[in-house]
């Protein structure tokens, strides 16, 4: 599933192709379980005519603000893509919702896999409300407080939507690994340090994947790739994730697979200490 750096990537794109101040003439729902909100003839009725105002990104839900005071909010999920597409382009075969905008060029949600989901609602805290503060923005006194509360496994705190906004397996794996901490730690045994240090490595590895436009597996079409089509290349720096049996490159231990709350999970058994049980 795309995680930040990922959908923040696809944002910066839809930007960069012109969006804003674009408006919408039609809406096409090709496959309607694809809006989650409101009914799909409800929602191609209520965005026609509306204009792009923004585009910006919350966790990983792409955020845009239409005028007349709505916002179109989309999840990609494990295989959605959006990209634009010139004028007169044929709906293609995975097309879940096609948007033509006024100048005759459309904006398409492609996904094989029917998981994403886009929404059209007044009050983007419907949506949005149970999201935890984003991971490049929160402080290291309220990240450290966060950690201390709760006394749960690192990973899957990590991957809790309500407690850091748009981390996933990805980027978990490569900040503990980063910060030299175990996994199954539990969260309220961090020291100080340590809590700081989880969070500058949480930033600086989200902020390599934006750089590097977000990482992408494979080349088929469940996999992330840019509006434009071009594939992330985050996946040629990891350090930790998907890496099995690769020597860790800070001690040379062979990299391990674990799974740690049903998720699989890259360590260095050598650098990342297990806690005793």
């Amino acid at each position: 599933m795309p995680e930040l750096p990922e959908v923040e990537t696809v944002v910066r794109g839809l930007r960069a192709a012109g969006l804003v101040g674009r408006r919408i003439v039609r809406a096409q729902v090709l496959w309607p379980k694809t809006v989650a909100a409101p009914a799909a003839a409800r929602f191609a009725r209520e965005i026609r005519g509306r204009e792009i105002r923004r585009i910006t990104r919350r966790g990983k839900f792409i955020v845009a603000e239409l005028s007349g005071g709505f916002t179109l909010l989309v999840h990609l999920r494990m295989s959605g893509h959006l990209d634009v597409a010139p004028a007169g382009a044929r709906p293609r075969r995975h097309d879940r919702v096609v948007w033509t905008l006024d100048d005759g060029r459309q904006l398409r949600f492609e996904d094989t896999r029917k998981f994403g989901r886009v929404w059209l609602v007044r009050d983007p805290a419907r949506v949005l409300g149970n999201l935890g503060p984003e991971p490049l923005a929160i402080s290291p006194s309220a990240f450290a407080a966060g950690l201390a509360a709760r006394a749960r496994l690192l990973k899957p705190l990590l991957l809790d939507q309500t407690f850091l906004a748009g981390v996933g397996n990805i980027y978990s794996d490569e900040a503990l690994w980063a910060a030299r901490l175990h996994p199954r730690r539990r969260s309220d045994t961090l020291t100080a340090a340590q809590a700081a240090e989880l969070l500058r490595a949480l930033r600086s590895v989200l902020r390599k994947g934006i750089r590097n436009l977000g990482t992408t597996f494979g080349a088929g079409k469940t996999h992330f790739v840019l509006p434009r089509g071009e594939r992330g290349r985050n996946q040629e720096q990891l350090q930790a994730y998907g890496q099995t049996g690769a020597p860790c490159p800070r001690c040379g231990t062979p990299l391990k697979r674990i799974l740690v709350g049903q998720r699989a999970t890259h360590v260095c058994p050598r650098c990342q200490r297990a806690p005793r049980r």
